[in-house]
């Protein structure tokens, strides 16, 4: 029997009884977005791969038309490029284990459904934080993050002990990672300006914080992890 997709269904609640759904499915083995359609609308030129490329990507466009997260993140761009990052709603994430609900600003919300999204839309640099979506936790804080990230990074290690391949128990391979992260970041911001430049903030605004958590990351293995050291006495 086919196993079924892993369906992770955000809600926005807005003032006035107004709201929005997004539906993600994934991949149950491979973890990647299913999407409906392969390509995006025609005016969503800004996701066409040569548009702002990030510097890391390895990507050629001459097999790869469109940039794999800019195509999935494409329909909240146009959602909410005129929505200021600031406004309070409340946003309810469900997954087939539980459901989490919070009342929130905008941008975090986005913060929180943008991460799945770009971890899972099969870019090569993103592709490690796969097992992160599969295990979503939504609103996640920056320590809940730096513990998920190296404790799934360590048990990489351990998968790869029993393959025989090399491990990276000094967290190198990771801080390396996380490092490209923030030029991909970097790119992306770039593109979506392409879309926001007269608009509102709030999709930038997401993509900001996600930065910002990708660069706490290297200094938090910089600095040893110093910050949750004090959970193992």
């Amino acid at each position: 029997m086919a196993k079924k997709a892993y369906k992770i269904v955000y809600e926005f609640f807005f003032k006035k009884g107004k709201s929005k759904v997004f539906q993600l499915a994934l991949h149950p083995e491979t973890i990647t977005l299913l999407r409906l359609k392969t390509e995006p609308r025609k005016e969503y030129e800004w996701t066409l791969l040569k548009n702002n490329q990030c510097e890391c990507c390895p990507l050629d466009e001459n097999e790869h038309k469109y940039c794999p997260i800019a195509v999935n993140i494409a329909e909240l761009v146009e959602e909410f490029k005129n929505t200021f990052s600031f406004n309070d709603c409340i946003v309810r994430c469900a997954t087939p284990e539980r459901t989490y609900l919070k009342k929130t600003s905008i941008q975090e919300g986005l913060f929180s459904i943008f991460g799945v999204i770009m971890a899972t839309s099969n870019c090569p640099i993103m592709d490690f934080l796969k097992p992160m979506a599969r295990f979503h936790l939504p609103f996640s804080t920056i320590q809940e993050t730096i513990f998920r990230s190296t404790s799934i990074h360590l048990l990489r290690q351990y998968f790869n002990q029993k393959k025989g391949k090399p491990m990276d128990m000094n967290l190198e391979k990771l801080d390396e990672h996380y490092g490209k992260v923030q030029l991909l970041n970097k790119g992306m911001l770039a593109r979506t300006n392409t879309v926001l430049e007269k608009s509102a903030d709030a999709d930038n605004n997401a993509i900001i914080i996600l930065n910002a958590l990708a660069q706490m990351f290297n200094v938090e293995i910089e600095e040893n992890l110093n910050s949750i050291e004090y959970l193992f006495p």
